[in-house]
């Protein structure tokens, strides 16, 4: 199931508007320079949360909670987070997303579920890679950035330089 990297079980400034829970999912293939998260970016992580700890916590909060945003790391590099966002709408939330693009095609996958979606864009296009220290980063974050452009769903984009 989803590997969980950390909880925060109550923030008004995760998704706009709403009362959310954050949970902060383990692993990320970039490793951008100014990462506030590096102790997510291993696949595995050294004191996960259980899934089923997180859905027990989730059904607590029903009422006083209004979203719960996936976070990371990186989340859509998860193959079970389409599953588990099925999980917590099911409960009465609405999603949200927290990406930086890394896969546009798991983010298409994603996306028909998620309510609301903020992208960090990390650079310019073609400075991309200086940050994230990968290779075609620029390009995969690009596509990330048009897919979520067109797929109508709410969506805040976050960077430092002018970017699109």
């Amino acid at each position: 199931m989803l590997r969980v990297g950390g909880l925060t079980p109550l923030s008004a400034s995760d998704y706009p508007g709403k009362l959310a829970a954050v949970v902060f999912c383990q692993g990320c293939a970039w490793r951008c320079t100014y990462c506030h998260n590096p102790h997510l970016l291993k696949k595995k992580g050294s004191s996960e949360i259980p899934w089923t700890e997180i859905v027990s916590f989730l059904g607590k909060r029903r009422g006083l909670l209004d979203a719960v945003v996936f976070s990371g790391g990186e989340p859509t590099l998860q193959p079970s987070l389409p599953q588990a966002m099925q999980e917590v709408k099911a409960m009465g939330y609405l999603v949200g997303l927290h990406t930086g693009g890394i896969s546009p095609r798991a983010l298409g996958r994603v996306l028909p579920v998620v309510d609301w979606v903020s992208m960090d864009v990390k650079s310019s296009w073609a400075t991309h890679s200086a940050v994230t220290q990968v290779p075609r980063s620029g390009p995969r974050a690009r596509e990330s950035y048009e897919l979520i452009r067109a797929s109508g769903v709410a969506c805040e984009f976050h960077t430092i330089e002018s970017a699109p």
